[in-house]
């Protein structure tokens, strides 16, 4: 293996067609660069490589692999185990790719892989439409999606891939191919569910939806109602209708102007709401849960789908610390109910939290065999997060949300959401993937059979 320096100077007298930046440890920019969204992962790659074109993927991957270097990719940086930097190696790094074309009376939109989220609402807005994404504006296009993409509007349209039509895929052997139901139609459906496994997605073709002004918001109950509130919900969001999505959350009520100030800082049991009907129809449906117990704050109206979808960016932007644990869940017992705000009343500090997104309606509509995301028969993808700025409480942050974790996790279906999981080894990637598994295998085996592709929740090649 080359020295760290060298492999930047290899590199650079290399890669003579490359239309991007190349940058190596030695330059000014280095640690800017190199940093993620979790800033409990410290890792100083090689090289990290800024692609511009599709070509400039498959020059980095040459080069990489003929270098002996492992390789990351990274879109908008976001992933909770710090999956898209790797020391030593090579970040392919997709940011500079930017483009989104929204085709209008095709109702298609193509975005380039180094988009996040928030550009995409700004573009798709324009003309009255979203992409069924997740819940942060900041967060890259490319690793939600490929983890399947749970969100605002899943109930109402399914999960991110079921609303991806193509793909266009630099291989590891460089060759660029699309990937969709006609064209490489066993990688299409690796990569909807798969995650970064399979190849570098340089663009995607989605369905856009037709969403514009929502009716969206927080419910804030006091932490003491949690149970009440918890058991309510286990019953409402299932029966509710499509248009009414709400995910629950242990919350403090930041200090911020649209919250009271007499609520700054209090713990609370929070209900996410977004509906796409009108105001009427969504307080109408959103009234049973008002009736379980007497709300702190219901803070609902009309917003348009980007200032929804951006609502945490400023809450949770770059540079924190964070510690992730996840679990599907298929039902909510009294027992694991209680153990819920047992930890939601512990929350150590005023970023931490846990949330339960539901995975019904549209979702539902899918098999789990039809794309690689598998646990589409559970009712919701629970995350618990420990989040704070400083890098002193990261021990804290991390014992609450495995104590937490441990308390809840015999009461799960098994397996992650990809997104949320941290680096836990190959029998948890498994059980995630469920009878799926061994199909991504033979396709991985297929399109990376050395896998080139494996800092990842790697899903390794079939022998």
């Amino acid at each position: 293996m080359a020295t760290t320096t060298s492999l930047v100077d290899q590199a650079r007298a290399a890669l003579t067609d490359f239309g991007g930046t190349l940058i190596g440890p030695s330059d000014g920019s280095y640690d800017e660069e190199r940093a993620v969204y979790n800033a409990m992962i410290d890792r100083r790659p090689a090289l990290i490589a800024q692609c511009t074109t599709p070509a400039d993927v498959a020059a980095v991957i040459g080069f990489a692999r003929q270098a002996g270097a492992d390789i990351a990719i990274r879109g908008g940086g976001h992933n909770g185990g710090g999956l898209g930097t790797v020391d030593d190696g090579v970040v392919i790094d997709l940011s500079p790719m930017k483009s989104i074309d929204i085709d209008e009376a095709g109702g298609t939109v193509r975005v380039g892989g180094g988009c996040t989220w928030g550009e995409v609402d700004a573009a798709t807005h324009e003309v009255g439409m979203a992409v069924p994404c997740g819940i942060i504006g900041t967060t890259g296009v490319g690793g939600l999606t490929l983890g399947g993409g749970i969100g605002h509007l899943a109930r109402n349209y399914g999960l991110t891939i079921d609303n991806l039509l193509e793909a266009e895929v630099v291989l590891a052997d460089g060759s660029i191919v699309r990937a969709s139901a006609d064209e490489h139609p066993d990688l299409f459906w690796a990569l909807r569910g798969g995650g970064g496994n399979f190849g570098v997605v340089t663009t995607f073709t989605f369905r856009m939806r037709p969403v514009s002004i929502v009716q969206a918001g927080p419910t804030f109950w006091a932490i003491e109602d949690s149970e009440a509130v918890l058991t309510a919900y286990r019953d409402f969001i299932v029966a509710a209708p499509r248009e009414l999505n709400g995910w629950f959350a242990f919350v403090t009520v930041p200090p911020v102007p649209v919250f009271p100030e007499e609520l700054h800082g209090r713990k609370a049991a929070a209900i996410v709401w977004c509906h796409n009907g009108s105001e009427e129809q969504a307080a109408a449906d959103m009234q049973p849960m008002l009736d379980a117990a007497e709300p702190l704050l219901h803070a609902v109206g009309p917003m348009p789908f980007p200032v929804l979808n951006g609502f945490f960016d400023g809450l949770y932007p770059k540079g924190h610390q964070w510690y992730w644990r996840a679990d599907f869940v298929r039902e909510l017992s009294d027992a694991a109910i209680a153990e819920h705000a047992k930890f939601g009343a512990a929350m150590p500090t005023g970023q931490s939290t846990m949330h339960l997104y539901p995975i019904d309606g549209a979702v539902h509509d899918v098999g789990s065999g039809d794309t690689a995301f598998n646990y589409r028969d559970v009712t919701w993808a629970q995350v618990i997060v420990g989040v704070d700025p400083d890098p002193a409480l990261a021990g804290t942050l991390k014992q609450w949300t495995i104590d937490y974790f441990d308390a809840l996790h015999p009461h799960s279906a098994g397996g992650a959401y990809v997104n949320f999981m941290m680096d836990e080894g190959q029998e948890r990637v498994q059980a995630t993937y469920r009878d799926n598994y061994d199909r991504l295998a033979k396709v991985k085996a297929q399109y990376d059979p050395d896998n080139t592709f494996h800092i990842n929740q790697n899903i390794r090649p079939a022998a």
